[in-house]
């Protein structure tokens, strides 16, 4: 076999490999503009993940991104990190803590607790699309917790993850829910040298997980795994997180929606 058929069918099983759902995509919101962990300002009263940044977000008509993961009695909380330090200055981690115990720790120094999934759905009430991220932990049960809540909302949302089982729990029990694969490149942030890191930077589980969109990392808007997946494959790309006006002007070709922080982008809601 010469160089240029051996070339041609590693071409050919790259492109299988980054392949993501083509056929039968859910449809998605034409909103464009998403609210990092809601319309927030860790300085101030509407904490990042907290009820007030998400009415906030709510009034100003942006989507919202948010992040759950599931405390030590299985209540799916809304919140970013594991552990407790950063937002609450406790050190433990969310899934040390029962939601009962979680009440007890301000967000930021603020009234403002973390909340549950169920209230923020509330808030929401469909009044604006939901891009929703699951913490997928030592085999947790975050994919059914979650799916078995918003199962009852009527509004629209779709769900992303880093982690490719999270992804794959969908496509096999809940098909018909849009789906997002996050990643980044990995090789800029220390001590993310090792294989899967490879793998995930360069959307090589596709062909497994079949996302409906690429939600990456907007200083990495060139990758060629996420320029094929949105010109050869037409599957949308979400850039996360854009802190700027001149950021968003940047990569403003490069991706179909932008879930921001720091700004607001459209100068009409200013």
């Amino acid at each position: 076999m010469n160089g240029k058929k051996i070339a041609g069918y590693a071409g050919l099983g790259y492109l299988a490999l980054v392949m993501p759902r083509i056929f039968q995509r859910p449809k998605r919101s034409r909103e464009i503009y998403y609210a990092h962990r809601g319309l927030h300002n860790n300085a101030g009263n509407a904490p990042e993940n907290s009820l007030a940044a998400f009415e906030k977000a709510v009034k100003a008509g942006y989507g919202i991104e948010l992040d759950v993961q599931l405390t030590k009695d299985n209540q799916v909380v809304v919140t970013h990190d594991f552990h407790l330090r950063r937002n609450c200055n406790v050190q433990k981690e969310v899934n040390q803590c029962t939601y009962e115990e979680l009440q007890r720790y301000p967000i930021f120094f603020s009234k403002e607790r973390i909340p549950l999934l169920e209230d923020v759905l509330k808030v929401v009430d469909g009044k604006v699309p939901l891009i929703i991220e699951l913490k997928y932990k030592d085999k947790s049960d975050i994919c059914a917790k979650t799916d078995e809540i918003l199962q009852n909302y009527r509004g629209e949302y779709c769900i992303e993850s880093f982690y490719p089982q999270v992804l794959l729990w969908y496509r096999k029990n809940r098909p018909q829910i849009c789906r997002g694969q996050l990643s980044m490149n990995y090789q800029k942030e220390e001590g993310w040298h090792s294989p899967q890191y490879y793998i995930m930077r360069h959307l090589l589980l596709n062909f497994l997980t079949k996302p409906d969109f690429i939600a990456y990392d907007c200083r990495s808007a060139h990758g060629i795994s996420l320029w094929i997946c949105r010109h050869l494959f037409g599957c949308p790309a979400f850039a996360w997180t854009v802190k700027s006006r001149q950021q968003l002007e940047r990569c403003r070709g490069q991706f179909d929606a932008w879930i921001f922080e720091g700004f607001r982008p459209d100068k009409k809601q200013e």
